[in-house]
């Protein structure tokens, strides 16, 4: 008995199966290691190929024939490859040409894709870029990008199309609800008086980094810790909106947010709002959350490198944005009692050799005015952006 599977000729051998005996050496080199035969039911003439580790160049015409000293038969069918891709990962580039560019990058996609930007209200948007290019495994590799023009900052979503599968992936850029807060952007600056001596405060007072590891093993429990080993701001928050944001960087571990300002720092104490604490926290580098009072995880899709704060204190908000890609990320909802401070915690236990430093990041301040070489686009922007577009794609 012979049961051969072959591409389209008989001689383009797939995977070959004669006399109670697989036969690899007889397949062809692009389908070695590639190949197993399900024979748990050759008894009742079935029999299964499974092929792994698909790639674009094993689609077309495939057949199996089946031989013995009484039977034979044969079958021929078409192999249609298709890859759904990878999530995209979006960045915000920053301002161009009167508006704000977003740049999306995808890779994994077969057939080739079809992109498309939408605004908030369903219509498409033409895209400044678009390039679609084969990568090594024959795969399709997209990298696009769209500027958002003054009137149409709120959501911006771009759907990949396998047109094959007709499946497509999707992409929401909330950018209104961050675009209103950085109006209210101020100048923070850290309180060097404020932090922990483990901690080290830059001359400018805008960096805050870890200077030794604390004494005693890391704690388990991030919500948990020493409170002394964090920093706060000089400026006092009781009335009004304020806006600032935190370059993170690669640190794996972090807390951010606001506190209030006569809450006692000494001693274990538990960050939750009832004890006076609005932060977000980074835990071992993929554990996004938010201690409210109890742990609320947050999965994000692109890691933040930079974090916006948004504090409203007449609506009693404060609001995280992810400046990589311009989302809302998580809006605490209380009653603040009294003034706030920025509030800034590094992690000692960090994991890096050298881990980046939590640095506030230069906003132009409501109510300065910095010249532009284009004049009409002051509009878009409260602060020129100075970080290079974010390398984690």
């Amino acid at each position: 008995m012979e049961i051969r599977w072959f591409r389209s000729h008989t001689s383009d051998v797939v995977h070959l199966y004669q006399e109670q005996q697989e036969l690899p050496g007889r397949q062809m080199e692009a389908f070695r290691n590639r190949t197993k035969l399900v024979k748990d039911y050759i008894a009742y003439g079935s029999v299964i190929l499974q092929l792994h580790s698909i790639v674009p160049s094993d689609e077309g015409t495939y057949g199996c024939r089946f031989l013995s000293n009484n039977f034979s038969g044969e079958a021929l069918w078409e192999l249609e490859v298709a890859g759904l891709g990878s999530d995209p990962h979006l960045s915000l580039e920053g301002f161009k040409e009167g508006g704000i560019q977003l740049r999306l990058r995808s890779s994994g996609w077969y057939p080739k894709p079809k992109a498309q930007w939408r605004d908030h209200q369903g219509q498409c948007l033409s895209p400044e870029f678009e390039a679609i290019v084969w990568d090594a495994q024959g795969l399709f590799s997209l990298e696009t990008s769209v500027v958002v023009r003054e009137g149409a900052f709120s959501n911006v979503s771009l759907s990949i199309q396998n047109l094959l599968l007709n499946q497509k992936k999707e992409f929401v850029v909330q950018i209104a609800e961050w675009r209103a807060a950085q109006k209210y952007a101020v100048d923070v600056t850290l309180d060097a008086a404020s932090a922990h001596p483990s901690l080290e405060v830059s001359e400018d007072g805008k960096s805050l980094s870890s200077r030794r590891a604390p004494p005693g093993p890391a704690p388990s429990d991030p919500q948990r810790f020493s409170e002394q080993t964090c920093a706060l701001s000089l400026e006092r928050f009781s009335a009004g909106r304020h806006y600032w944001e935190v370059h993170v960087g690669r640190r794996s571990r972090w807390f951010l947010g606001a506190c209030l300002a006569a809450v006692p720092r000494a001693g274990p104490v538990r960050l939750s709002p009832a004890t006076g604490y609005w932060v977000l926290g980074l835990w071992n580098g993929c554990e996004y959350f938010v201690l409210a009072p109890h742990r609320v995880a947050l999965p994000l899709r692109v890691p933040p490198r930079r974090l916006g704060v948004f504090l409203d204190c007449e609506a009693g908000q404060l609001s995280f944005f992810n400046v990589s890609d311009g989302s809302h990320i998580f809006t605490f909802h209380d009653t603040f009692s009294g003034a706030l401070c920025a509030y800034f915690r590094p992690r000692a236990h960090d994991g890096g050799e050298r881990p980046d430093p939590l640095t506030i990041c230069p906003l132009r301040v409501r109510g300065t005015r910095v010249p532009e070489e284009n004049d009409s686009d002051t509009w878009l922007q409260p602060y020129e952006p100075t970080d290079p577009a974010p390398d984690w794609w």
